[in-house]
């Protein structure tokens, strides 16, 4: 009998904005999910293969693991403060739920029990700018809208006209909410004094994400066209950063210091393995 193996890796790059160059980063670490903090000194990180999330200094020293296997934890996000880290997780077999843990370990806060709706559960938390609430969604069900949870007093409540969003991203100065339609997976605006939506692409996106200064809506298309890309809300203008049809890069990325942007790419390796036996 001959059997194939896998054991997956992977390696984080960083895409240089002004040179278009492609180089490895953080050696010696093998993760997805990254994100800095705001003051670009540490990094939170989901170890590929066991799904555990780590936080560590920005050149990927002391390193430090904030939760263990079975739970599987994705999509780490920074408070503004730099003092938790909060994320969705779940135990396998079991609905996703809101997690928060302090930046140097801890007990983790579920701050979550299934609002949003979705089979999957709750996934994808975006801080508030001030760091007192979290926006949040589920994927795969049409009518439910973009929920936040005051961190304060537990209260839940679902944002007016942000219907059929999900994967919400909160702006720097507060006055939107970027995120995905729930049908077609495309970039959406939900302004929060207006309580509506705008439509920021017409195609299959994903990972949206603010610049620190607010002017820039990063995201990713996949497909045929797959490419990072960036928009300025206030005149729609859109501006492709880069192809990806040959980079081989992981369907994720998220921005980096000094003008740059970081995804990672598969790196583990396939053996085929025999195995002999005697029939008795």
């Amino acid at each position: 009998m001959f059997v194939n193996g896998y054991q997956e890796r992977t390696q984080f790059l960083r895409y240089d904005l002004k040179s278009g160059q492609l180089v490895p980063a953080l050696e010696g670490i093998s993760g997805i999910d990254l994100e800095f903090s705001g003051d670009g000194k540490w990094i939170a990180y989901v170890a590929v293969p066991d799904g555990s999330l780590w936080r560590a200094t920005a050149d990927g020293s002391q390193r430090l693991k904030l939760t263990s296997p079975p739970f599987q934890a994705n999509l780490p996000h920074w408070s503004p403060d730099g003092k938790q880290i909060a994320f969705f997780g779940s135990d396998p077999g079991k609905p996703a739920r809101i997690y928060l843990v302090p930046f140097d370990g801890g007990a983790i806060r579920q701050v979550t029990n299934g609002e949003s709706g979705g089979a999957d559960g709750d996934i994808d938390p975006s801080w508030s700018p001030d760091g007192m609430s979290l926006a949040f969604g589920c994927v795969h069900v049409a009518g439910e809208s973009i929920h936040v949870v005051d961190l304060k007093s537990g209260r839940i409540s679902a944002l007016p006209g942000s219907g059929g969003m999900w994967s919400p991203r909160w702006s720097p100065n507060g006055r939107f909410i970027a995120g995905l339609s729930v049908s077609g997976f495309k970039v959406v605006l939900y302004d929060m004094q207006t309580q509506r939506q705008s439509e920021l692409s017409s195609v299959r996106s994903g990972y949206p994400s603010w610049s620190q200064d607010g002017e820039f809506l990063f995201y990713e298309t996949f497909d045929d066209d797959a490419s990072w890309w960036r928009v300025h809300p206030r005149d729609r203008k859109t501006e492709r950063i880069a192809p990806l049809k040959n980079m081989q890069v992981a369907n994720w990325f998220a921005q980096a210091p000094n003008n740059s942007l970081i995804t990672s790419r598969q790196t583990g390796t396939d053996e085929i393995y025999a195995l002999d036996w005697k029939v008795p």
